[in-house]
């Protein structure tokens, strides 16, 4: 197999609110939209994301449609202390504030209009000794 490219896609009742959302504080473009769907890109961030509006004809199949309970949309990130800082500065609903797991994982997460969680991680020094290398 050979994959040009990657997207992930959500269902969600607010098209608008997610890709602004998106595009305001993570920084995506959008690249293509229609009624009740739209499709941004980030030049870094290795998959696109889609959005597309809850009950759309087109949505296939119909049984997936609805809220992806428990996904997280997760990106890796070079200063996530400085990020932390300008998103609660911007405002963003901050679900989970800034903390660092044991293993290394500093990390905190936000929610967006439509209740889609974006988790931001930066890969440190593990704390406890017993994760490292």
């Amino acid at each position: 197999m050979h994959v040009t490219e990657s997207a992930i896609s959500l269902n969600v009742r607010d098209v608008d609110a997610s890709t602004s959302w998106v595009q305001k504080h993570l920084g995506f473009a959008q690249v293509m939209a229609a009624d009740g769907f739209c499709a941004l890109a980030h030049p870094d961030a290795g998959f696109n994301l889609i959005y597309l509006r809850t009950g759309l004809a087109t949505f296939k199949p119909a049984a997936a449609a609805g809220r992806a309970d428990g996904l997280l949309v997760v990106f890796t990130v070079e200063d996530i202390d400085a990020d932390y800082a300008r998103l609660r500065q911007e405002g963003v609903d901050i679900v989970t504030p800034i903390e660092t797991e044991p293993w290394g994982e500093r990390y905190f997460q936000m929610i967006d209009p439509n209740g889609v969680i974006y988790q931001l991680v930066q890969w440190v020094t593990p704390p406890d000794p017993q994760y490292a290398g």
